[in-house]
């Protein structure tokens, strides 16, 4: 689990064909703490386990899945990511909980910077069919690995403002018109689309299917 607090951000050192996929090495840049063989690190988004370890270098193992359905697979050589290491019991939560198990890939729409604001417009990418169906107004996002708040929630889009530590601390500051990013969606929206679905649908064995005469009997209508 992670809470969206990027760490720190760090460059793409190598990234070499294996038979499962890609061997990613970034640099440590300003990671605290110990990594152990087996860790989990969130690259941009991206809940990675740390197979190679130095004093300055960490190499990921990412397999086909992960590179055809993130942004790891766009990533080259001198590319710069966000690094944030596993929360632990003692850490403060000050973003909100993620996974680094992203949902779809949204495209940088618009980018207002005028006004002393900074705020972009994402739209889902082709192919995250559903992703804006977890998108809540006022709700959390992750964005490239970054816990956000977001600030407007369209149809088709959404959009976040961004605070200048944020722009200076994390790759999202240097996001241009059409580039692709990481979504991970909130958990708790996720999880609840998903069961009001399956209820909906039938799916669900154990719960009733929701019917206008089961949301009057619960007092959410008159």
């Amino acid at each position: 689990m992670f809470t969206g607090i990027v760490q720190t951000t760090a460059q793409i050192l190598g990234s070499t064909p294996t038979a499962t996929g890609r061997r990613l090495t970034v640099e440590r840049g300003g990671l605290r703490g110990a990594v152990q063989h087996g860790d989990s690190i969130c690259v941009s988004g991206v809940c990675l386990t740390a197979i190679e370890i130095t004093e300055d270098q960490l190499g990921f193992d990412v397999i086909h899945e992960t590179l055809s359905k993130t942004t790891i697979g766009s990533l080259d050589v001198g590319d710069k990511v966000n690094l944030e290491p596993a929360v632990t019991p003692n850490q403060p939560l000050g973003g909100h909980f993620m996974q680094g198990h992203v949902d779809g890939l949204a495209v940088v729409d618009t980018i207002h910077s005028d006004d002393g604001e900074w705020r972009i417009t994402f739209k889902p990418a082709d192919g995250a069919t559903g992703l804006m169906g977890c998108i809540i107004p006022r709700g959390s996002v992750a964005i490239e690995g970054v816990s956000l708040t977001l600030a407007r929630v369209g149809e088709d889009s959404f959009d976040v403002a961004l605070i200048p530590a944020t722009l200076e601390l994390t790759t999202l500051g240097g996001l241009q018109a059409g580039d692709h990013v990481n979504i991970e969606a909130d958990i708790l929206a996720k999880t609840v689309v998903h069961q009001l679905h399956r209820m909906r649908s039938g799916e669900s064995t154990d719960k009733p299917t929701v019917t206008m005469d089961l949301l009057r009997e619960a007092g959410f209508l008159e």
